[in-house]
């Protein structure tokens, strides 16, 4: 096999058993990804030889930094690698980069480069759009980092709304009163809340006012100051309603607008996030992210749908 040749050294026999994983099953991973480059182990060394040696060599010095940082590599995480490494990305910047702890102290760290470039830009804009399909935790990180600028006093309150759009089920038929009815339509946001605060937290934190859940409706002819607002499911909303809510926003905010545009279920396809780039783009602190199926994050077979979904044709037929 012709090509570059590369060796690294591996500090740490500890290092070198999690970076090739139990009976070597991480590195069958990378030599399956990278099937052209000869992979050759020696106690604390690995050669590689191929013309894509330079790209393996990066792939394993990358793990190795997750390793030395305290992380433990499994197929997931390597997987994840390679693809970040396909994009040029450094999975190391990605994996380490550490959003929030939660109530029981874990991490919350973005897991794909996709994740890494929402919440920068979450980070850096006033307005951020987070477009792409079920499972790239669109919903999960807006909320982490609301949950973060609450901590550090950036804002005075979170506001989690989403249209209460009838997928299926009419809301008449439900029991109980309007809030009742709509509560099932917010319930993605507050287990997303729940699972970092914990659910006495999170109780807390909305009887004082500082979180507040509503339906969409309720944000009409509202000035919100102070806050971090999270309009979820924003496929769903109609043009209407979509400017009423970007004219919401008031000083000091910091306004988040998730969606899918493959599951639109308003009548008549009027989504308010369709056709809106182009409308928006060019605005100052206000940023549109895409997220793929790379950066869904649920099992790899949610990935594998979203993908066979992406390759649809317009008469609803699969391509190949």
């Amino acid at each position: 096999m012709a090509g570059t040749q590369v060796k690294i050294l591996v500090p740490g026999n500890h290092l070198m058993a999690g970076l090739l994983g139990p009976r070597d099953e991480l590195l069958r991973l990378v030599e399956g990804a990278f099937d052209d480059v000869r992979i050759t182990v020696r106690g604390n060394e690995i050669s590689l030889e191929g013309d894509r040696a330079q790209r393996v060599a990066s792939l394993f010095e990358e793990l190795i930094i997750l390793l030395e940082s305290g992380q433990g590599l499994d197929a997931v995480q390597v997987n994840r690698s390679i693809d970040m490494l396909h994009d040029d990305v450094r999975p190391s910047q990605v994996l380490t980069a550490e959003l929030l702890r939660s109530s029981r102290g874990r991490a919350v760290r973005p897991k794909t480069g996709g994740q890494k470039q929402y919440a920068d830009a979450i980070a850096s804009n006033i307005v951020t759009f987070g477009i792409g399909p079920a499972g790239t935790g669109k919903s999960y990180l807006a909320v982490a980092l609301a949950v973060q600028a609450l901590q550090a006093r950036q804002v005075n309150r979170i506001i989690l709304t989403r249209p209460a759009v009838e997928a299926g089920e009419r809301l008449g038929f439900l029991p109980g009163d309007l809030m009742a009815k709509v509560d099932p339509y917010l319930r993605p946001l507050y287990d997303a809340l729940h699972d970092l605060l914990e659910p006495e937290g999170a109780q807390r934190l909305i009887d004082r006012g500082a979180v507040e859940v509503a339906p969409l409706a309720f944000m009409r002819g509202r000035t919100l100051n102070n806050s971090f607002i999270i309009l979820d499911e924003a496929q769903n909303t109609s043009p209407e309603q979509m400017k009423m809510f970007l004219t919401r926003i008031g000083f000091g905010s910091k306004a988040v607008i998730t969606g899918d545009i493959t599951q639109i279920d308003i009548p008549g396809g009027r989504s308010g996030l369709v056709g809106l780039e182009p409308v928006l783009s060019g605005i100052p602190d206000l940023a549109f992210i895409h997220l793929n199926q790379r950066d869904v994050v649920r099992h790899r077979i949610v990935a594998d749908i979203v993908a066979a979904y992406e390759r649809r044709t317009p008469d609803g037929r699969i391509e190949p």
